[in-house]
């Protein structure tokens, strides 16, 4: 519970600066943090559920492009997550650069709060 915590947490403040450093992803005018901790959890839920689905379908392609549709299947879940929260993705080569973006960002985060256990 914990970890599920901990990773709900990094999601919505990844988010939260990718909207603060990049303008093509964005939230809405008057959101708050409620909405920040609502995309937080869509982007967890679709990351961990709907993700490795996509990846399983789209493997032959993921395999000839040598794994860099994976950033394509990334920019489809920033726009699932988009379509289901206060967040505004401002078109597909926003959300591309958005997921490349988050990535990044995630991957920071996490070096810094490493579990142990």
């Amino acid at each position: 519970m914990r970890h599920f915590l901990v990773r709900w947490v990094l999601n919505t403040i990844a988010l939260w600066v990718v909207s603060q450093i990049y303008p093509g992803v964005s939230f809405r005018a008057g959101a708050g943090l409620a909405d920040f901790l609502l995309a937080g959890l869509v982007l967890g839920l679709a990351n961990a559920l709907i993700r490795p689905i996509l990846l399983f379908i789209t493997l032959p392609l993921n395999l000839l492009t040598l794994g860099l549709f994976t950033f394509v299947v990334n920019a489809l879940i920033l726009y699932l997550v988009a379509a289901l929260t206060p967040l505004d993705v401002h078109g597909p080569f926003a959300a591309l650069i958005g997921a490349v973006l988050l990535s990044i960002v995630s991957f920071g985060l996490s070096l810094l709060v490493r579990e142990k256990g």
